[in-house]
């Protein structure tokens, strides 16, 4: 046999094993691909109408959408992946259980990071707050600024950054102070016991029915809450916008100062009286 013939030879044993295989495992290749092909396809779908659906819903932030409806993508995908190993006779029960086992390992190792995921799914599902919210929640306090999966910006009064795992925030009440579109203005105001009590009361609610700010409804409380040691302690209470209570607060706390001391009304320092007593008398 020449090297002409030989090569024939080979490559018609190849051809044969090509066939053999083709033969044998042709149809389960084809099967394989349309398993694939219509698994991407119903993936690709179902995520577009995951999207659509929770995209209707106003309370469902555009981050949480987004996660769902990939997370169903993948969902379907890992589905679609043991379909086409199951065509062809690989055995997927003991693939799923080593995707499950390593499934768990990973939970324990980023169990932290998981917590803050639920936690920020939780926080943009429910909305306890917003963008924009004054809020109180895991000893932080500040104005939302940005609201994700992992973390919470929070911006301070004095305007210093803070990033907190939404697992602090979940995990604790949540103060939102700019939930409600009113809130009380409370104050404490000190006179002196010698003091006409009526008249200092009408000065306050004078000066609570000139600011604008201030509702008239609920009406201005104005009481006598206590008898100090050292003052008659009023008690006033006023609504407000909540964008308005601190302006309204400090504008109060003036006026009231300015129209006591223009009407002759005292605040009262802290004083005691001293006994003497002469032992030889």
């Amino acid at each position: 046999m020449d090297s002409t013939q030989e090569i024939s030879a080979q490559l018609q044993d190849i051809i044969d094993q090509v066939i053999a295989v083709v033969t044998s495992y042709g149809l389960d290749v084809v099967g394989a691909i349309a398993i694939f092909v219509i698994g991407w396809m119903i993936a690709g779908w179902a995520k577009s109408a995951v999207a659509r659906a929770l995209g209707k819903i106003k309370s469902v932030d555009e981050m949480l959408t987004g996660f769902f409806s990939s997370l169903v993508k993948y969902i379907i995908l890992a589905f679609t992946l043991v379909a086409v190993l199951n065509r062809f006779g690989i055995e997927t029960t003991s693939f799923v259980a080593v995707l499950g086992a390593a499934g768990l390992a990973i939970g324990l190792a980023l169990q932290g990071t998981l917590s803050n995921v639920a936690a920020g799914v939780m926080l943009l599902l429910f909305r306890p707050y917003k963008v924009g919210d004054f809020i109180d929640a895991g000893g932080l306090s500040g104005t939302v600024k940005a609201t994700g999966l992992f973390t919470t910006d929070l911006a301070t009064g004095d305007n210093i950054h803070i990033v907190a795992p939404n697992s602090q925030l979940w995990g604790a009440a949540i103060h939102n102070y700019s939930h409600n579109s009113k809130r009380r203005v409370d104050l404490l105001i000190g006179i002196g016991y010698g003091d006409d009590i009526d008249k200092a009361q009408a000065v306050i609610k004078d000066l609570a029915a000139l600011d604008d700010r201030i509702h008239a409804d609920p009406e201005p409380f104005v009481e006598v809450g206590n008898l100090g040691d050292n003052a008659v302690e009023l008690v006033v209470r006023v609504w407000a916008d909540a964008s308005n209570y601190w302006p309204v607060k400090f504008a109060m706390t003036k006026a009231v100062k300015q129209a006591f001391d223009k009407e002759g009304i005292s605040f009262p320092y802290p004083q005691r009286d001293v006994h003497i007593y002469n032992a030889d008398g």
